[in-house]
């Protein structure tokens, strides 16, 4: 495939609007890992404005991950029907009126709905972006969906070190709310100006029976049940962390997950080289093994020292699993397009959505330090799922890449 411009039938996509599109799709997808970074270090805060135990702070953050699971799984087949520029412009407006209801919110109830809404904008991001990406640079997918998820990491960075300075200013959680809508705002005027293709599916000309028949094949439906344990290793103890590393280690948890943001944003920039040579699934193999380690690591953490060293090993760990799930499932089910990778992000935030008042839970009944301990079991299955995958692909000649041909113009 030329590198420098993308064929979509008659349509073309040079160099420089793929660039724009990537570049667009990447602050869209900081504006999510913001609004994250930004909740986890404000939890507390809300809990007591709110006058509510940390099971139900955990209820209110789930609200997020379950808009994003709603509307990434709707989101991907309107992303063939109504086109990846209004879906993203769409993400833009709801994550404007999302902040702006939590900042004004006059009861938990109405917290609940605006951090719904936010999450609603998230999942439409993320139901954009993965095809997308998955389309325009259609022949390296794994490594462009780990650069363009660098900017989750990034993102975090981002909003964790702003809400760390806000707090030092003596600035409330409403300001630190606020300054996610500078980035949602400039996302939103990119997507109006920016020419959009067609989705893979469509410009392949797949059938709409063909791609869900695709979710129904056994190899994916072991992929979704990986990406519920991906999803809840990753996200959950990340926005638990400020509170639990509070609490047993007395260091600031903020700081310790900007710290792993910054681990998981450069490695993810190396992740397609290593994905090429180890294959993506032993690169979850890999990461599998190292998370479990060091999130256990991490509920015996006693002091910054212990906490930044655990965090370290949890980083490299879970750094690839969004991306590299997603960019597996691109390339082994094409033909399920956008459907099959909202389907995945779904997943991933429904798990996340039932995860953290779990945590929340064990927080409440058992102390921080279980919380973190009793997640590691999600990984350790990992392990064992991914060594059976690794074989099985081993078997059949070695892990490839499934190609489809396009045809279709772009929008």
């Amino acid at each position: 495939m030329n590198t420098q411009a993308v064929k979509q039938g008659n349509g073309t996509l040079s160099a420089g609007q793929r660039r724009r599109l990537f570049i667009a799709s990447c602050l869209a997808l900081l504006t999510t890992a913001m609004v994250f970074s930004i909740r986890a270090a404000i939890l507390d805060d809300l809990g007591a404005y709110f006058h509510v135990n940390r099971e139900l702070v955990g209820i209110f953050a789930g609200k997020a991950f379950l808009g994003f699971a709603a509307a990434i799984v709707i989101g991907g087949p309107l992303c063939d029907a109504l086109g990846m520029r209004s879906l993203l412009s769409i993400a833009c407006l709801l994550h404007i009126a999302g902040v702006s209801l939590t900042i004004f919110a006059p009861s938990y109830g109405v917290l609940k709905s605006a951090t719904f809404i936010v999450g609603l904008g998230n999942g439409l991001v993320e139901g954009v972006i993965n095809p997308l990406i998955a389309t325009v640079y259609a022949e390296e997918k794994t490594h462009k969906l780990n650069m363009l998820h660098a900017w989750w990491p990034g993102g975090l960075i981002i909003g964790g070190l702003a809400a760390y300075a806000l707090t030092a200013l003596g600035l409330g959680w409403k300001i630190k709310m606020g300054i996610i809508l500078i980035p949602a705002l400039f996302y939103g005027a990119m997507t109006l100006v920016q020419k959009f293709p067609a989705t893979e599916r469509v410009a392949s000309g797949v059938s709409a029976v063909e791609m869900f028949r695709e979710g129904l094949r056994p190899m994916f439906l072991l992929l979704a049940f990986c990406m519920v344990l991906t999803a809840s290793t990753e996200l959950a103890p990340n926005q638990w962390m400020q509170s639990v590393l509070w609490n047993i280690a007395h260091t600031p948890g903020i700081l310790v997950l900007v710290y792993i943001s910054g681990l998981m944003f450069v490695l993810r920039f190396f992740a397609g080289p290593i994905a090429h040579k180890v294959s993506p699934v032993g690169l979850m193999l890999g990461c599998a093994a190292l998370a479990s380690a060091g999130l256990f690591a991490l509920s015996y953490a006693h002091n910054a020292l212990t906490a930044f060293a655990a965090a370290t090993v949890f980083g490299i760990g879970v750094c690839c699993f969004w991306p590299t799930m997603l960019g597996i499932t691109s390339e082994q089910f094409p033909k399920g397009g956008a459907l099959l990778l909202g389907v995945m992000g779904g997943i991933g935030n429904v798990a996340v959505d039932q995860a953290l008042p779990l945590m929340g839970r064990i927080y409440d009944e058992h102390g921080a330090a279980q919380a973190f301990r009793y997640a590691t079991i999600a990984p350790i299955v990992l392990v064992g799922i991914f060594g059976g995958m690794f074989l099985y692909y081993q078997a059949r000649g070695g892990y490839r890449a499934v190609e489809l041909k396009q045809t279709a113009p772009a929008e």
